[in-house]
């Protein structure tokens, strides 16, 4: 590979690495507000605006396992975990600082809505840590057991798993904490995970183009190709 398609596949990386920590952090700090979506008049979930965002994290990491591998993979679920924990200290001093007379915000309204989001994002990041590690070890164990066949399989399969140990984790955690009741706690169970699933679904061709585009530009030969660490 030249220079200027390495540079262009770092950039490609960065990009992929800028999605998937703005989707991260900002899951993390919208959260608190849960809303009802009619779902094509088949099914009405209650689920948090967090969830919007939050699947983005997991076609990121599927696609780059696919074309740049485990390793990289791995460094963006580390740069998402260190994004998330400076966004925390940064949350948790301007709940500290003292707001003006004039302030459109006052105190108790900025705490009101970021107060607790320190619990929500510790819950957040244990979910997030076991969900991204077993999604991207899942993805590796068919795309080798399949030997790259069948990138179908391998992206539902680590999703599927991974986002159900997501959904329960940080939902034990958060009724733990009593930032949710637990009598809420299957019905957001459900809908979260099923929710989930549906978008893993729906994501599944976005991850075929992209694949086939990415490895047809940089010239990816065989199946499974990956652009390699350098």
């Amino acid at each position: 590979m030249d220079v200027k398609k390495k540079i262009q596949a770092n950039n490609l990386f960065l990009t992929l690495s800028g999605v998937f920590i703005a989707s991260l952090v900002t899951s993390n700090l919208i959260f608190q507000k849960f809303f009802t979506w009619d779902a094509f008049g088949l099914y009405d979930f209650e689920i948090s605006v967090g969830i919007i965002p939050y699947p983005l994290t997991f076609l990121v990491t599927d696609i780059v396992s696919e074309i740049f591998g485990r390793k990289r993979a791995n460094r963006v679920v580390m740069a998402g975990l260190f994004a998330s924990v400076f966004t925390l200290c940064i949350v948790l001093v301007a709940d500290l600082a003292t707001a003006t007379e004039w302030s459109p915000v006052s105190n108790s309204e900025f705490h009101h809505v970021f107060g607790v989001t320190y619990i929500g994002v510790g819950a957040s990041m244990v979910a997030y840590l076991a969900a991204q590690f077993i999604d991207v070890q899942l993805f590796h164990f068919w795309k080798k057991l399949t030997k790259g066949k069948h990138l179908w399989l391998r992206n539902n399969a680590s999703t599927f798993t991974s986002q159900f140990v997501d959904t329960l984790t940080i939902l034990v955690l958060l009724c733990s904490f009593n930032i949710i009741e637990w009598n809420l706690f299957w019905v957001l169970l459900l809908n979260g995970y099923l929710f989930k699933v549906i978008v893993a679904l729906l994501d599944t061709p976005i991850i075929y183009y992209m694949v086939w585009v990415v490895r047809k530009y940089f010239k990816l030969e065989g199946v499974g190709a990956e652009i390699p660490d350098f």
